[in-house]
């Protein structure tokens, strides 16, 4: 891993030469395939497939290798856009967050650059991510709002943002888009963690707030068990799905927020890889399944595409009367082949042991 003070040198270096954003060095990817750096450990796939609710498909995805032209640091981004805009609500903010996220912190790094020693490294760089990421979605909505090009009055997107940082793993969920993390177990099975919430209006947490504005909560007859937001009585307006969402700005006055649900968590050599998708796969894959499957496969390039493929498969299942959702998956993988083996040799000989 790098060392933070050496990435301090680096950016001081970066923000005086080069503008916030700078796109030097980094390797992209916005459509189906897989990213692989020269030198890097981070092995990302990602695929998406449009569904049958419209002409568009309204996931946007992107893997940022090298992010910030930084060795150690990845960022990767699923949005789930909806409403008649939301194609390019979830375009447009697939392009604004990783530049405005990176450019908040780099301005926190050479604010903060000098508490950045000792034993709580690793919490002051999770708290300085966890402000940018605050920073950068209030910014991203606002911006979103004034686009002169994007009508977002009643439309939006969900955003589900990760970052590693060398073995830190710093993640953003505003909707209901899904982190799930595979990790081998003490028998050498690999587990799934939800690292996020499906931020859904009936969560108690998400509820009151959205009582506390003034908007509604309930389930109508035709859609049993799917809670939406609607506005007060009397004022007429669809229903929303989510509790956090970008855009949708007919509803931010009645508890709909932009801000994120953040989390982080210490990649250790049992955690294997993580998996960002929209809801179109985890309304038919399980977490379990969903690691299964992308664990299953030997080339790790076809492993997006697969879970999306069986995602698909489940909704076909479902049967005529069921639209399928977009679906979109990113699959990134924290160790080289030859790490895995040998950490699997390495717990096998220790059950041996004992």
């Amino acid at each position: 891993m790098v060392q933070f003070s050496t990435i301090f040198n680096t950016l001081s270096k970066n923000i005086s030469n080069r503008p916030a954003g700078a796109k030097k060095n980094e390797v992209v990817l916005t459509s189906s395939g897989v990213v692989n750096a020269k030198n890097s450990e981070n092995f990302a796939a990602a695929y998406s497939k449009r569904g049958k609710k419209g002409i568009n498909n309204q996931d946007r995805f992107i893997v940022l290798e090298k992010f910030g032209c930084q060795e150690d640091m990845v960022f990767c981004g699923v949005f789930d856009g909806h409403g008649p805009w939301g194609h390019l609500v979830a375009k447009t903010v697939r392009q604004l967050m990783p530049s405005l996220l990176l450019r908040n912190w780099q301005e926190a790094v050479a604010l903060n650059g000098h508490k950045l020693t000792g034993p709580d490294i690793k919490h002051i760089q999770f708290e300085i991510w966890k402000q940018c990421y605050y920073k950068t979605c209030a910014a991203v909505d606002q911006e979103l709002e004034q686009h002169p090009g994007i009508d977002s009055f009643y439309s939006g997107t969900t955003a589900l943002a990760l970052i590693r940082q060398g073995d830190l793993m710093v993640v953003a969920n505003v909707g209901d888009s899904r982190a799930v993390l595979a990790t081998t177990s003490d028998d050498g099975i690999l587990v799934a963690t939800q690292l996020t919430t499906d931020l859904k209006p009936n969560l108690p947490h998400e509820s009151k707030r959205i009582a506390q504005s003034k908007g509604r909560v309930y389930s109508c007859p035709d859609e049993p068990g799917v809670h939406r937001v609607w506005m007060p009585n009397g004022i007429k307006g669809p229903g929303l799905a989510l509790s956090r969402a970008f855009g949708d700005y007919y509803i931010k006055d009645f508890g709909l927020i932009s801000e994120p649900e953040i989390t982080q968590r210490n990649i250790s050599s049992r955690d294997q890889f993580v998996i960002l998708a929209t809801d179109g796969v985890w309304d038919v894959i399980s977490n379990q399944e969903a690691v299964e499957i992308v664990s299953s496969m030997p080339e790790r390039a076809e492993s997006a595409k697969r879970l999306v493929e069986r995602a698909v498969c489940a909704w076909k299942h479902k049967g005529r009367a069921t639209v399928m959702d977009d679906i979109s998956a990113i699959c990134l993988f924290f160790h080289s082949s030859t790490t895995l083996d040998q950490t699997l040799d390495d717990m096998n000989r220790n059950e041996k042991r004992v």
